[in-house]
């Protein structure tokens, strides 16, 4: 179980949001919704160690995930709303970088099916850099099929996707908190999903 407890976040002399709770539960979504800069994606950055709360902390099984580090990461897997891709890199290069750093070996035929599932049949050795904003994105959510981890903290994972891919991504994510996976997330959009809590900014 993930819990945030009394959480503040401060940029410079500005507090943006400040005694924050919540906590998520195997099979269970966390939305996070507010306006822009009200600092949805501060509050993932510091769920996933990226950055420090001003007050405040967050527990993995009820320890700080300052004391249960190593275990909590590999229990994690975080998609930032920025590219994390290597632009000079193919697709299929990109994911098996990636997966290398999580121990992992993956066979070309584990990702070439990875990125055909996506949409993406015909691109993986495409440099990072000749795809579309959409196609990125699809190559990073590729990773959720690759990588085996029970929590899912996903910023705006549904930005510059088509129809087609919203819908996979969601029918992962389903099938991912069936599996008693768990999912911290940020997105503009409803969620049609089941055992979805909403935490407001």
């Amino acid at each position: 179980m993930l819990r945030v407890v009394n959480l503040s976040c401060s940029k410079g002399e500005r507090i943006l949001f400040s005694g924050v709770q919540a906590e998520l539960k195997p099979g269970e979504i966390l939305h996070v919704r507010g306006e822009n800069g009200v600092g949805k994606t501060s509050l993932l950055r510091m769920v996933v160690g990226l950055s420090t709360p001003a007050a405040g902390d967050i527990l993995w099984n009820d320890v700080p995930i300052s004391r249960c580090r190593e275990s909590y990461l590999e229990n994690l897997l975080f998609l930032g709303h920025h590219s994390a891709l290597k632009a000079d890199l193919t697709a299929t290069e990109n994911l098996c970088f990636s997966s290398s750093i999580d121990g992992m070996a993956l066979t070309q035929g584990a990702v070439t099916a990875v990125l055909g599932q996506f949409g993406l049949k015909g691109r993986e050795q495409f440099p990072i850099e000749w795809l579309s904003a959409g196609q990125k994105r699809r190559v990073l959510l590729a990773r959720l099929s690759l990588r085996s981890a029970k929590l899912w903290v996903l910023d705006e994972p549904f930005n510059a996707l088509d129809i087609n891919a919203t819908e996979f991504l969601l029918q992962m994510i389903s099938d991912h908190l069936a599996a008693d996976g768990m999912v911290l997330m940020t997105s503009h959009q409803s969620l049609a999903l089941s055992n979805v809590r909403v935490l407001s900014l």
